[in-house]
């Protein structure tokens, strides 16, 4: 008597590569329910899109750019481009001897925020050896003054988008109960019409949700973004204050130097 013959088996395991795994051909059901997956997205996000009417267009377009701005602050308000931790140490161990040559300085002011209002002060008492300490004050209030104005820079905007965001959702949940009236009979009698009542009814409610869901997280990040610019700011006044003595003792050589 024979043993039975076993056929071969070509089902491999996905663990060997199996190309019955691969989207070519007839669509194995991994690759076939992804595709409906993303089909099924992008129908859901048309109809709410569509359900909610002309009224959501302006919301989606402060979420663009809701987003765009978050994005632009959260790289920008970085430390290590505003006031890195080392900078103001490596500057003053410089100035022990001598003030920093210009092409220093401009290294310096390209370095980050901090760098510039450094910068700033340093030039002052290499354009003026007999500069004061109230005009050379002057001097890093002024530039801490564009700083800080640099780094709050669409803030207002992303604030605006989060106050305005609510109220364009209630501007189209208004055109939503407007549709609804609009969509019952004159007599009262006769009922209204059905579609027109859903169609108000969506427009109402995914406005009101899409501007809520638009300002909570612009407000989140414009409060952090505000709590970030102030933190800088306290650094940079720190920085300058910890800065002033040390050029006025450049500026006091030059004063007894010229007399």
């Amino acid at each position: 008597m024979q043993p039975a013959v076993v056929p071969p088996r070509h089902d491999k395991g996905i663990g060997h590569n199996a190309p019955a795994l691969r989207c070519a051909g007839k669509k194995p059901w991994p690759c076939w329910f992804r595709a409906r997956s993303d089909s099924n997205v992008r129908k859901t996000l048309f109809s709410i899109i569509q359900a909610a009417g002309w009224p959501i267009w302006p919301l989606i377009l402060c979420s663009v750019v809701a987003l765009a701005l978050v994005i632009e602050r959260l790289f920008n308000l970085r430390r290590s481009l505003v006031a890195p931790p080392r900078l103001l140490d490596e500057v003053m161990g410089l100035m022990r001897q001598q003030l920093p040559s210009a092409e220093i300085t401009a290294k310096l002011e390209a370095n980050s925020v901090l760098g510039g209002v450094l910068a700033a002060g340093i030039r002052a008492v290499g354009g003026n050896p007999r500069i004061g300490e109230d005009e050379l004050r002057q001097t890093f209030e002024n530039a801490g003054r564009r700083a800080v104005h640099g780094l709050e820079r669409y803030l207002n905007t992303l604030g605006t988008i989060a106050t305005a965001a609510p109220l364009l959702g209630l501007l189209g949940t208004v055109v939503g109960m407007i549709e609804i009236f609009g969509s019952q009979a004159p007599t009262g009698n006769a009922g209204g019409n059905p579609q027109l009542l859903a169609h108000g009814i969506s427009v109402a409610l995914y406005n009101t949700a899409f501007g809520l869901i638009i300002a909570i997280p612009a407000l989140m990040f414009y409060r952090y973004f505000r709590g970030r610019v102030d933190e800088f700011q306290l650094g940079l006044e720190m920085a300058a204050a910890q800065m002033l003595p040390q050029l006025l003792r450049f500026a006091v050589r030059g004063k007894s130097g010229g007399a």
